[in-house]
């Protein structure tokens, strides 16, 4: 089933989001560029902000989730960890057994909408 788009899931570590649609979608491509620019000019998202975002991620698990190697001639780079690819995609199932387990109640609560979200 597709995740029902107006689904936030968030993971906390203690009073902060240590993941959640966001961060799993900046992981998601800074794995795909190698880049963590790369993947903050695709989202549209400042270069500052997704660095700030990549240390929050590290900061809020026993493991790493990106390993980054500063620039220089050759430029830098960023790798996500096996560990990192494991938790988005954990992330990403737990978003899909959410949506399906709501699914019912929104098609119901979504009959009372003045303008119900468009069918994908």
């Amino acid at each position: 089933m597709a995740r029902y788009p107006g689904l936030m899931l968030r993971v906390l570590a203690r009073d902060h989001p240590a993941m959640g649609p966001g961060k799993a979608q900046l992981v998601e491509l800074i794995d795909s560029t190698g880049s963590i620019s790369a993947a903050a000019r695709e989202i549209g998202m400042s270069y500052r902000r997704a660095w700030q975002l990549v240390d929050a991620l590290n900061a809020s698990f026993r493991k790493p989730v990106v390993l980054t190697a500063v620039g220089g001639k050759r430029g830098g780079g960023a790798q996500v960890t096996g560990f990192g690819r494991e938790l988005v995609a954990q992330f990403r199932e737990m978003e899909s057994k959410a949506s399906a387990a709501i699914a019912a109640d929104i098609k119901r609560y979504a009959t009372h909408l003045r303008h119900p979200q468009a069918k994908s």
